[in-house]
């Protein structure tokens, strides 16, 4: 394993404990926001359940991140471009996930990867590569669909569950109610936690893992233990830290919750992305924890919705792929002048 190989790895580590960083909000802006936990207290039960999805989750999505692009995952180029690639892949991604960690929006850390990975690819091979399209146009159709599946999902499946919570405790003590719902979201929130980890550590456990196939350090496309138990190191460790200022915006900003509201927003968000975990598909935490606490904020009606503060992060989700890549291909082609 060469230097530059190490290095770049430390680079995707230090992606993936920006991820926790910005996701630390999608795991605990509920239970924050609804008073159950202090902001530390929940920090730190987020990042022993990101952690804890290592023992549960396969690495469906992480393959799925390690085949998109086909020269790679083909050993197709130099172990120098491949590297170089990988490299600027990260640098694009991290790039963008830190400036809107700043500015406290909560962006999808998957999309600017996969952004991060198409800015590059396209100024080395273009749009075709030997005769057949660059990308692997099947994974990357699903993760276009569930950029708009994952948050309507979420935004249904927890209006759902916020109206039958409703017409289940419709006769019920609110305050007992209430105490009941401090209860049952730490397991929500640890639900949530495990998907979050279980999805998106695997994202950076699939480009380290190319990286090493690529430059012939791994014989075969499948994820080493060690690169395993790293990157749930580090993600956790990012949301352990956590990203305080895009906690306050969904936590706070977007719509007022209460402990039912709050249990049902992140068993919807849970429940969303155990699915496409084990399906393999790169959908977004953020997205579908945004969508869920929609959902549960319309059942007091449309009003209840900020939807001033819906509409800065629908934007800045359109604006994440674009971004990204327009980053990686830039560092990409400055990179390349002097490599």
């Amino acid at each position: 394993m060469t230097v530059l190989v190490i290095a770049i790895i430390l680079i995707a580590l230090a992606y993936d404990f920006l991820n926790g960083m910005n996701d630390a909000a999608n795991s605990i802006a509920t239970i924050v926001s609804t008073k159950v936990l202090t902001p530390f207290a929940a920090v730190a039960w987020a990042a022993f359940f990101n952690f804890a999805a290592i023992f549960i989750f396969g690495t469906h999505v992480a393959d799925t991140i390690g085949k998109i692009v086909r020269p790679l995952a083909d050993q197709g180029v130099t172990s120098e471009v491949a590297q170089l690639l990988v490299l600027c892949s990260l640098l694009g991604a991290i790039v963008w996930v830190f400036l809107c960690t700043q500015y406290g929006l909560p962006i999808s850390v998957s999309h600017a990867l996969i952004g991060g990975m198409l800015g590059p690819a396209l100024v080395e091979f273009g749009l075709y590569y030997q005769g057949d399209i660059v990308f692997d146009s099947d994974k990357v159709i699903k993760i276009f669909l569930f950029i708009f599946l994952a948050p309507l999902i979420g935004m249904v499946v927890g209006y759902l569950i916020m109206v039958a919570v409703q017409w289940i405790f419709r006769r019920s003590n609110p305050f007992k109610v209430d105490q009941f719902f401090r209860v049952m979201q730490l397991v929500s929130s640890a639900a949530f936690s495990l998907g979050h980890g279980g999805n998106d550590a695997q994202k950076v456990m699939g480009i380290i893992t190319i990286l090493l196939f690529s430059t012939g350090t791994i014989s075969e496309l499948a994820v080493p233990t060690w690169v395993m138990l790293l990157c749930y190191a580090a993600i956790s460790l990012g949301t352990l830290l956590g990203g305080w200022k895009v906690i306050r915006t969904l936590g706070v900003n977007l719509t007022d919750l209460k402990p039912p509201g709050g249990f049902s927003a992140e068993t919807a968000g849970a429940f969303t992305l155990f699915g496409t975990a084990f399906a393999g598909i790169p959908a977004s935490t953020t997205h579908t924890v945004t969508g869920a606490i929609m959902g549960v904020g319309v059942t007091r009606g449309v009003n209840a919705v900020k939807w001033g503060t819906a509409k800065n992060i629908l934007w800045a989700w359109v604006m994440t792929i674009p971004a990204a890549a327009t980053m990686g291909a830039l560092s990409y082609y400055l990179l390349h002048l002097v490599y």
